[in-house]
């Protein structure tokens, strides 16, 4: 069992930054990627960033040079710069295990204003 517990989200006005991040306990030695969802009102939760133990990160076209995702041995941040309107939604960490099961943390909100 993988238990994440996010923090960072809020309200910013367009233009401004805000960084999450997400501290994984249990078993951590069982997570392969770790990364950030979002889902917006009346939306599909979609993927924002992820990166694996390796390093490896790949984001949502949306977020490039805007999102930076970065992680360290239990936390995961995702450093949000330029956001737009667009971007408010409820932010969701997730981790993978390396046999491929999900685990999700209970979200945090992040809010736009133009």
């Amino acid at each position: 069992q993988v238990q994440l517990v996010e923090s960072g989200g809020g309200l910013v006005q367009a233009g401004g930054s805000l960084r999450l991040s997400c501290a994984a306990s249990g078993s951590i030695f069982s997570i392969n990627t770790m990364g950030w969802y979002r889902q917006a009102p009346g939306k599909q939760r979609e993927l924002v960033a992820l990166i694996t133990n390796g390093g490896r990160t790949n984001y949502a076209d949306s977020v490039k040079s805007r999102f930076t995702i970065s992680r360290d041995k239990n936390m995961v941040w995702l450093q949000m710069n330029s956001l737009k309107p667009e971007d408010t939604a409820v932010y969701y960490c997730n981790s993978t295990t390396h046999w491929g099961y999900d685990y999700w943390g209970q979200g945090t909100q992040v809010t736009v204003s133009s």
